[in-house]
């Protein structure tokens, strides 16, 4: 997803889910809930989207980031095993 630099005016917003995103180019400007952090190329964040968030830029330029966003987060932290392994 790329952000264009003009994406400065927060509008948080809350839904059903769970979002990872890493950040691959340009500085993403992230609100969630009451914290307001900058983050830079290969920095990564992930969050229940039931708090308050937006993200967009710093005003400094266009923003490239890497989103997975999924109902149920833990699923993004199981690990698949090759069939026939016991390990």
């Amino acid at each position: 997803m790329v952000l264009p630099a003009d994406r400065t005016e927060p509008e948080p917003r809350v839904h059903e889910g769970f979002e990872w995103l890493y950040v691959l180019s340009g500085r993403l400007r992230m609100i969630l809930g009451e914290h307001d952090v900058v983050l830079g190329p290969g920095e990564a964040a992930e969050f229940d989207t039931r708090q308050p968030h937006w993200f967009g830029t710093t005003g400094r330029g266009p923003v490239e980031i890497l989103s997975l966003f999924g109902s149920q987060g833990e699923r993004m932290h199981l690990r698949a095993r090759a069939r026939g392994r016991s390990d």
